[in-house]
């Protein structure tokens, strides 16, 4: 499974193109494909019109949908979070240690365009998709 972050997500929407979008419609119907629901907030809070709101929506709900939470993932996100900053980096938003420490601990890929997922990747193993 690979999630694909709301990095990605909002340019694929808006029909910019870069690499990642350019994975992700090459390997739409491919790969398997999901997001969390931290990801589907993210994106629809960034919709501006009630159209496109409701276009968004039918468009994500078409892929897997993971519910995020709980105390463990928060626990382990914040263990994370540590790990990183004793390594001398800070990760800016903690929406992205949830949707890191997610991904690395059901074993999914992360497609995304977001430098804070960098750290996970160099300093806890987050496996990565780089097109």
């Amino acid at each position: 499974m690979i999630i694909v972050d709301t990095t990605v997500w909002v340019d694929y929407l808006r029909g910019r193109r870069n690499p990642e979008t350019e994975w992700l419609d090459r390997e739409l119907g491919r790969e398997e494909i999901g997001l969390t629901d931290l990801i589907l907030c993210e994106v629809l809070q960034g919709v501006r019109s009630e159209k496109d709101f409701g276009r968004a929506r039918m468009v994500l709900r078409e892929f897997a949908l993971f519910s995020t939470g709980g105390a463990e993932l928060a626990i382990a996100a914040a263990r994370n979070y540590r790990s990183i900053r004793e390594e001398g980096l800070t990760v800016r938003k903690t929406i992205d240690c949830l949707i890191a420490t997610f991904c690395m601990t059901k074993g999914c890929a992360l497609l995304h365009r977001d430098r804070d997922f960098d750290a996970f990747e160099e300093i806890l193993g987050l496996p990565v998709i780089h097109p």
